[in-house]
């Protein structure tokens, strides 16, 4: 039986030599991730107020982690490429309920230029007996522009939190900047 399998086995596999990659194809060049700190956390309180403590807070939340991938077309004009946004949640005491939704962003830059940019909500439930999780959004789709001339890599991508004026000012407050 043994002897068998030896050579019975690469019969099997010879079939597969024709998947993968065709020879000298590289993997195409895909945006980089870029997180901007003021834009990356979100803190939510119960009642109007330039003050506020914990007992006030209702969620805070931080974007930890910009996962993409993106992969060779039919049309060499466009790439492909999709995003997940992973976020670590607090659920704080003044929260009503276990669910909220998060107003999200994904923009595409072009150095200093906004090229495209998305705005979406994540709603998250809290499990019983849960007040702290990390969630990731389900992936997002994007077509980038390419030419022989310009890769997905003179591309970025920056995720983050929608935030009101005043949110932003908290967090360029708090981050010193």
């Amino acid at each position: 039986m043994h002897f068998r399998l030896r050579y019975c086995l690469p019969a099997l596999l010879l079939p597969l030599f024709g998947c993968g990659p065709e020879r000298n194809q590289f993997a195409p060049l895909c945006p980089s991730a870029k997180l901007v700190p003021a834009l990356a956390d979100l803190t939510r309180y119960s009642g109007p107020g330039p003050t506020h403590d914990l007992t006030d807070m209702v969620l805070q939340a931080r974007v930890v982690t910009v996962d993409g991938k993106c992969a060779a077309g039919d049309d060499k004009s466009v790439l492909p490429a999709s995003v997940a946004v992973s976020f670590l949640l607090q659920r704080g005491p003044a929260m009503v309920g276990r669910e909220a939704d998060l107003p999200v962003f994904l923009a595409v830059v072009e150095g200093d230029t906004v090229r495209d940019k998305r705005v979406f909500q994540v709603h998250l439930i809290f499990p019983p007996n849960v007040d702290r999780m990390t969630i990731t959004s389900p992936p997002i789709d994007l077509n980038l522009p390419v030419s022989p001339e310009k890769s997905g890599a003179a591309y970025g991508i920056i995720a983050g939190f929608q935030l009101t004026p005043e949110e932003l000012a908290a967090n360029r407050q708090g981050s010193g900047g």
